[in-house]
């Protein structure tokens, strides 16, 4: 026997890991046998496992569809301009480990949470896209404008759960037609959505998440809110507030985060040109959570905006 050899037999005897051998380096991913190659959102090919067990969510769509979807994530980001997860998923999302700020996660932690799937959302950073994608199958999740329903079949179907869709789908379609029939009375009526930054209010765009749903029920958005696209607008001065006006004004706060500031709203009522705003003299301006409104929600987010609008555009 060789001195090599010897040396084997000695820690297997003793039941040491042999090193190189039987302990994988603090960087490997969990091992799995079945694989299978999908495309992602920016047609990226990518092998991934068969049933994926430690995933990690890289945006406030990922970690929504995968908690609705009952998968929960070992690790996720926190949500934009936030100090945590988003507030309507924190309590689903207890125990789930940080990754650190929106679209910068640390490399560190995401190395440690030993993922077998990262969901990048709608990153599109190619440098940190190849960096993820040396830990484990890193894949985007959505892209551009893209209606969550197609973001969670794609989740779902990469992570072994099509079959939770169609019940999670019968669940929202029930909710938009409970909440049309008290809104009929309003049905056309037009709703500005808007979102709180220090530099200003900015409008959401026509094919903002929380837009989609407001027209599901039958409102409408301003002109201006019509423009294609997901995001939001730059910030507007005092003189351009009447490109918020609408019969309904909706204002999205951060709760948490440097965007946070609770005497916003207070002072932007007390503005005249405000209080000219054709909402404001209606009493119709409500506060919204700016986390749930202004972001890329999926099947959880639709139903709490859904709650919200009961809650405060109903009598």
């Amino acid at each position: 026997m060789t001195r090599a050899a010897r040396r084997r037999f000695t820690r297997l005897a003793l039941g040491l890991p042999l090193l190189g051998l039987l302990t994988p380096p603090a960087t490997a991913q969990p091992a799995d046998t079945q694989r299978r190659s999908v495309r992602d959102a920016m047609d990226r090919e990518q092998s991934i496992p068969l049933r994926p067990q430690r995933v990690l969510a890289l945006s406030e769509r990922d970690l929504d569809c995968l908690l609705a979807l009952e998968l929960v994530p070992v690790a996720a980001s926190q949500g934009r301009a936030q100090q945590g997860f988003p507030p309507y998923l924190a309590a689903r999302a207890a125990g789930v480990a940080s990754l650190g700020q929106f679209a910068q996660p640390s490399m560190d932690r995401v190395i440690a949470a030993r993922p077998d799937l990262i969901l990048a959302g709608g990153l599109a950073d190619a440098k940190l896209l190849a960096q993820l994608s040396r830990i484990a199958p890193t894949l985007v999740s959505h892209s551009g404008a893209e209606p969550w329903p197609r973001t969670l079949q794609r989740i779902a179907d990469w992570t072994g759960r099509a079959e939770r869709v169609a019940p999670l789908m019968q669940r929202h379609e029930q909710r938009v037609a409970e909440l049309r029939r008290p809104l009929a009375r309003q049905s056309g009526r037009s709703v500005s959505l808007v979102r709180w930054t220090p530099q200003g209010p900015v409008y959401m765009k026509g094919e903002a998440f929380a837009g989609l749903l407001l027209g599901e029920l039958g409102f409408t958005r301003p002109p201006r809110q019509q423009e294609a696209g997901a995001g939001h607008s730059a910030p507007l001065s005092r003189e351009a507030l009447d490109q918020i006006d609408a019969d309904w004004l909706l204002i999205g706060m951060f709760a948490s985060g440097p965007a946070h500031d609770p005497q916003v709203l207070a002072g932007l009522m007390a503005r005249p040109e405000f209080r000219e705003l054709r909402a404001a003299r209606g009493g119709r301006v409500r506060e919204v959570d700016a986390a749930l409104w202004t972001v890329t929600g999926g099947p959880l987010a639709a139903l709490a905006v859904l709650d919200d609008v009961q809650r405060l555009m109903l009598p």
